[in-house]
């Protein structure tokens, strides 16, 4: 169900996408309202589901995590048992940032985040070991153009 916002809403939603890390003072006068008010939209946008969560953002390289590879994965099984089994696999990874099934010649996508080649091909070499797979391909990041959290409001 989507929510439907406000100027108010988006306004204070920017700010936070920004640095939610920011005091409600803050928010409250880059959006031209007041504390209370802002406190109250932002208590309803998390009930809503609008807001899921508040975290930070690390950088990968000050964490020597230098290697980023975008892993398409092609499989012949599509039952609900390898289904599992993949999924756990993924959850067990903390190097797989993001993973989605797709459309297409590709069944899914994931990003992975290593410190380097090696680090990628011990991750392969679990992965294969705990799921079958047809076909895996890894394409290397040479450089991060854009990365954003930040969703268009």
């Amino acid at each position: 169900m989507t929510y439907h916002l406000d100027d108010l809403d988006r306004n204070i939603l920017g700010v936070l996408q920004d640095d939610a890390s920011q005091s409600l003072d803050e928010i409250a006068r880059k959006t031209g309202s007041s504390k209370t008010p802002v406190w109250n939209r932002i208590r309803k946008l998390r009930a809503a589901g609008v807001i899921q969560k508040q975290t930070v953002i690390l950088s990968p390289e000050a964490l020597g995590l230098e290697a980023c590879f975008f892993v398409l994965v092609r499989t012949s099984e599509h039952e609900a048992g390898w289904q599992a089994a993949f999924l756990k696999a993924l959850r067990e990874h903390s190097e797989v940032q993001e993973a989605h099934r797709l459309a297409g010649d590709i069944d899914y996508i994931l990003k992975v985040r290593v410190k380097n080649a090696k680090a990628y091909d011990d991750f392969y070499q679990s992965l294969i070991a705990q799921v079958k797979v047809f076909n895996v391909t890894a394409l290397l990041s040479m450089e991060e153009i854009k990365s954003t959290t930040a969703l268009p409001l």
